[in-house]
């Protein structure tokens, strides 16, 4: 479990929301975009990987700076289609995706990894 909380203060109390939960929301939703082949670790598959587990959270890693979630992102992309226009609508719908579920501002950074020809 991860020891990273992103922490929202409220009149009532605060809400304290795992990293982990961030980095799923962001794994699930750039999933879903055109043109993304999927998620990757810039150090090769983990051992739940190996084994056939499949992690949304994979490629994914979220830290807080000045009030704002950050998220880094790593993908492959789809051969034959805009890696620019991938990213874009990538980066899009990771932050989207964070707002709407946490309400928190996010500033999300798409590195490709690779192209998939497959």
């Amino acid at each position: 479990m991860s020891d990273n909380y992103i922490t929202v203060s409220e009149d009532q109390g605060s809400i304290h929301i795992a990293g982990e939960v961030i980095e799923t929301i962001v794994g699930t939703a750039i999933s879903e975009v055109e043109g993304v082949a999927g998620l990757t670790h810039a150090a090769g598959p983990d051992w739940g990987e190996r084994i056939g587990l499949r992690s949304m959270s994979r490629g994914v890693s979220v830290f807080t700076e000045g009030g704002k979630v950050h998220v880094n992102a790593a993908i492959y992309a789809k051969a034959g289609e805009s890696i620019a226009s991938i990213g874009e609508q990538a980066q899009k719908a990771a932050a989207a995706a964070v707002e709407s579920m946490t309400g928190i501002d996010s500033v999300v950074n798409i590195h490709v990894a690779g192209v998939s020809f497959a």
